[in-house]
């Protein structure tokens, strides 16, 4: 019961994070699973099968706060369905042995990622419509990421969506938030169909489900207040040093090794949380000195 009630918690940090900042909650609770000795396939399996429950919820509650753009994720659940079978089908048929190192592997370089995408920020200028040729492959992509390694659809889509500058941010993340049911049921039904009912750890999903459901409408809301370069950094600095830690188990790193490398993971972590704070205390500055100046001309 103790166990469960940690999971559900789990859940409910990590739907709070994604559902405010378009990533996190597959990578987070996967990173966790894997650690508490779950099998990577399981792992994967247990999260996207909560992920069903808390993806309707986020769906709905980003739509009521107009935050979704239909026409997108139109374009990109597709692909993402598509590529979403085809990774839980390949995680399903490898072995244990190779399956962690290679899972605790994709979800380090997420959280690296989701670091370095908060780090050097990104501040979109409005342009055309975007399309099926962007979207497709980018769908495709995502979705074999996030089956296979457990979470991504969020660290890999959000990003690229605002990079490409066409959306605005709160729509970004709702089209993400609301696309990923999609690619939840695919992956879930590639794993039904690669290791069967029993091998769900089905109280971890139902846990998950639970805190996540709790969260979705406070996500919904806090993506329109929350610091998100702050939180992004602090996420991906945890995924990171989870994943590192499974990393260095499965391959016996010796003691002396560890503890340097944790050390620096939370030093590179802080210090990035310094770099981030700063950069958007500066572009609220240059925001705020451009409005007075177009006041002062109008």
């Amino acid at each position: 019961m103790r166990k469960l009630i940690v999971l559900a918690t789990v859940g409910f940090v990590a739907q709070l994070v994604d559902g405010s900042l378009g990533m996190g909650y597959g990578a987070t609770s996967s990173s966790l699973l894997v650690l508490a000795g779950l099998t990577p396939v399981a792992a994967s399996a247990s999260v996207h099968f909560s992920e069903l429950g808390t993806n309707i919820a986020s769906g709905l509650s980003h739509w009521r706060l107009r935050n979704v753009d239909w026409p997108v994720v139109a374009r990109i659940a597709g692909p993402g369905a598509v590529g979403a079978f085809v990774g839980a089908t390949v995680l399903s048929a490898l072995s244990t042995d190779w399956a962690k190192p290679i899972m605790s592997m994709i979800l380090a370089l997420l959280g690296l990622y989701i670091i370095v995408r908060f780090v050097i920020g990104i501040r979109p200028q409005l342009k055309k419509r975007l399309t099926l040729r962007f979207l497709a492959p980018l769908g495709l992509f995502a979705g074999f990421v996030d089956a296979t390694g457990g979470g991504g659809w969020g660290p890999v889509a959000t990003p690229a969506l605002l990079s490409g500058g066409r959306l605005e941010p709160r729509k970004v993340i709702g089209s993400v938030d609301t696309s990923e049911f999609a690619v939840s049921a695919a992956a879930s039904l590639g794993f039904l169909i690669g290791i069967g009912v029993s091998g769900i750890y089905w109280a971890y999903a139902i846990a998950l489900l639970v805190g996540g459901l709790v969260a979705a409408p406070l996500a919904a809301l806090l993506v329109r207040a929350a610091p998100a370069h702050l939180l992004g950094v602090a996420v991906g600095g945890l995924i990171v040093l989870t994943n590192v830690r499974v990393l260095f188990g499965t391959f016996d790193v010796s003691e002396s090794a560890r503890i340097p490398t944790y050390l620096a993971i939370v030093v590179i972590t802080v210090a990035s949380l310094y770099v981030a704070a700063q950069r958007a205390r500066r572009q609220a500055a240059a925001a705020s000195a451009e409005a007075a100046l177009e006041s002062v001309n109008a």
